[in-house]
């Protein structure tokens, strides 16, 4: 499914956190990895003047003997430009099929670009994108960035909106299903901004339509002996409610759609897949509409 993923690299400790935990892909078909650090222009001419030019290619060998090790094929390389833009011609042109970034809830010192970079490429990426958080244990310095979860097929969660990006997103899940995952939760959240107060008496017909519509789902997904498929329906915020099943439930994976019903309303606003890519605590894979 995944056989050639790119991944984003800087020259920090982050970064190391994010090709630490990459093997737990390969249940999923990751054969090659990419490894990309992006320099602005700027970055780029300072570079080529200085001494980091080594640093940064011994920083990017040791990173590939990470993933190495983890049984990847890897190449690395160094490109000059606006990130977003050329990792976006990068996918596109060698036909990688995901992009992985690492991502943290707050910012770290010399680490700008690996947190606040990551949520610019979501609004452009034209691949699955996965986001995976970065934990930083302050006691421990710099060697104490972790990520917080590995094994990314353990328990994913699938929730929707019955948009056309989230049938979309689905097909991804319907794949991970027959690669091996292990457990799947397929969730819908009755949004109560939408029904409250005018729709309340209807919330029960709601739930039934809804309720049918996840199972039909669930019968779509391939029947394995070792795979887990249950369906929760709950009412409030979407966001509030999928970062609460993401906690309380011990998710190890977030599959979405990228955009919702009310793209506009998104753009300007934020989306609940991008509300919950910045704030969740397990890694979240983003779908966009026609990759």
């Amino acid at each position: 499914m995944f056989n050639r993923i790119i991944v984003v690299t800087v020259l920090s400790p982050a970064s190391f956190g994010l090709v630490n935990c990459l093997e737990g892909l390969k249940v999923f078909g990751a054969k090659q990895c990419l490894l990309l650090q992006c320099l602005s222009f700027q970055e780029a001419a300072s570079t080529a003047l200085s001494y980091s030019t080594a640093r940064q290619e011994n920083t990017l060998h040791e990173q590939q003997k990470v993933l190495e090790a983890q049984g990847f094929e890897v190449e690395s390389r160094i490109v000059p430009g606006f990130a977003k833009l050329e990792i976006n011609r990068v996918a596109d042109e060698e036909e990688d099929s995901l992009i992985a970034v690492g991502t943290h809830a707050h910012s770290m010192v010399g680490d700008a670009m690996f947190g606040g970079f990551a949520y610019e490429l979501i609004h452009s990426a034209r691949k699955p994108i996965l986001l995976i958080p970065q934990e930083k244990k302050c006691s421990e310095g710099d060697a104490g960035i972790q990520t917080t979860h590995r094994n990314f097929s353990e328990h994913i969660l699938f929730p929707t909106d019955f948009s056309e990006n989230a049938d979309h997103a689905f097909t991804y899940v319907e794949k991970l299903a027959a690669d091996g995952a292990q457990h799947i939760t397929l969730a819908h959240v009755q949004d109560k901004s939408r029904i409250d107060p005018h729709l309340t008496y209807r919330l029960d017909e709601f739930n039934e339509i809804d309720h049918r519509r996840l199972a039909m789902l669930r019968e779509r997904l391939p029947t394995r002996e070792n795979l887990t498929v249950d369906i929760s329906l709950s009412y409030g915020s979407p966001y509030e409610e999928i970062t609460r099943l993401i906690r309380e439930r011990n998710v190890h994976m977030v599959v979405m759609g990228s955009q919702g019903r009310s793209f506009v309303k998104e753009v300007l606003l934020g989306s609940v897949s991008h509300n919950v890519a910045r704030h969740s605590i397990a890694p979240v894979l983003l779908i966009p509409l026609g990759c």
